[in-house]
């Protein structure tokens, strides 16, 4: 059985049991914070320079801007580029998958989808709302690879999803 759009995707005896999207507001962590906070202080630098650089005369000072307007991005970014994220992002549950949809700029339209079977380490971070986790992906970093909790983040009914998930793993009744 399955619903508009999903002819192709879906296997046969897949069913939808839920679908959802992640709350979009704007969150604040250690992490984003420390971030933001290093953003403005590579802008203030590139500011200074600016100004210092205009004093001599010339147009050298515009070689700046560049890093001003990065530093600006790195800070800015940081803050509202999560909830931005979440924004464009749907979730399905199926009684044997996961999927996670994204629509992004210069990414496109993304669906990934994650196997949801008796093996399947899930993890609910409790909260208001709550986000669970069911798999990780590795991704490239400048120094080598970090891996990176996969899930549905962020959900307002979070433990009636963590305990369908929990229902699927189990089987068929």
């Amino acid at each position: 059985m399955s619903a508009d759009g999903w002819d192709g995707i879906l296997d046969k005896d897949e069913e939808i049991r839920w679908q959802g999207r992640p709350d979009g507001r704007v969150t604040f962590s250690i992490g984003n914070l420390a971030t933001f906070a290093f953003g403005l202080f590579f802008a203030g630098f590139a500011l200074v320079w600016m100004i210092m650089a205009a004093s001599a005369g010339g147009l050298f000072w515009m070689f700046g801007l560049l890093h001003f307007a990065v530093g600006l991005a790195v800070a800015f970014g940081a803050i509202f580029f999560s909830a931005y994220r979440r924004r464009r992002t749907w979730y399905t549950l199926t009684n044997k998958r996961a999927f996670v949809a994204t629509v992004l700029p210069f990414q496109g339209r993304r669906l990934k989808s994650y196997v949801i079977d008796d093996e399947t380490v899930v993890e609910l971070a409790a909260g208001d709302p709550a986000s669970i986790f069911f798999a990780t992906e590795t991704r490239r970093t400048k120094n080598g690879t970090r891996a990176v909790r996969v899930g549905f983040e962020r959900v307002p009914d979070g433990q009636t999803v963590y305990r369908l998930i929990r229902d699927i793993q189990k089987g068929p009744a």
